[in-house]
């Protein structure tokens, strides 16, 4: 029996209206979120705990850097890329060195360690390019597989390799070295876990789930004096320079 009160299904026309509509309110809240996190996340800065410090790391990415306007705009520290593999030297880190220190920010060097190049070699090419330097902060290796060369070479090699470097670069520095540890290259070549050097991490809006020294929580951050954007960081200076 046909139920004569029951609505009679939508025509085809007003659900065609029906769907354009909704669309268009789903496009509306995409551009608003849309804005929102492009006009808000650069410039979102994490409160910061005792013993806490802002800063940034830079390499030739950021372009010239005017480091009286970087320290002018509540940014304690800075890590600058100096050099990768064993050849390669960032063509800003002299200048970024020296205008760091000049704006009287604590300042270190970092290297980005290639799987496709011994160990030892890299450590020698890192060391010429930043030297050790009373003052300076820790030195930093840079442990990612994007942008590394396409080789995978066994877990048991890449630790080897890693553990020359470190071990060179220690020794000439005197201070254990800063790990900054991807989470592709932890995924492929665990290291957080076989070692207690200080771990540089990376963690979108919250804090990191693990131990950290330096917690690296966004790659699109707005700092006076450099255009376009930066890397920013917290750290625990006084971990560090222990």
């Amino acid at each position: 029996m046909v139920d004569s009160s029951a609505e009679p299904p939508p025509r085809p026309r007003a659900r065609r209206r029906w769907l354009i509509a909704v669309v268009v309110v789903l496009a509306l809240v995409a551009a608003a979120l849309a804005a929102a996190w492009y006009l808000w996340f650069p410039h979102h800065r994490p409160a910061l705990r005792p013993n806490e410090s802002l800063g940034i790391d830079v390499s030739h990415h950021q372009g010239a850097v005017d480091w009286d306007a970087v320290a002018g705009d509540g940014i304690d520290f800075a890590y600058l890329k100096a050099s990768e593999g064993t050849g390669w030297v960032d063509s800003r880190f002299a200048e970024n060195w020296s205008g760091a220190d000049d704006a009287g920010l604590p300042r270190g060097a970092y290297h980005f360690f290639t799987l496709c190049t011994p160990g030892g070699e890299q450590a020698a090419h890192f060391l010429r390019t930043a030297p050790p330097e009373s003052g300076a902060l820790p030195p930093a290796v840079d442990l990612e597989l994007v942008g590394n060369c396409s080789a995978r070479p066994p877990a048991e090699e890449v630790v080897a390799e890693l553990d020359t470097f470190l071990a060179v670069v220690e020794e000439a520095w005197g201070t254990d070295a800063l790990l900054y540890v991807g989470e592709d290259w932890e995924g492929e070549y665990p290291v957080l876990d076989r070692s207690d050097r200080p771990r540089w991490l990376v963690s979108f809006l919250s804090r990191p789930d693990r131990t950290w020294t330096v917690w690296q929580f966004s790659w699109w951050g707005s700092v006076d004096g450099i255009e376009g954007d930066v890397d920013l960081d917290v750290a625990r200076l006084d971990e560090l320079r222990r």
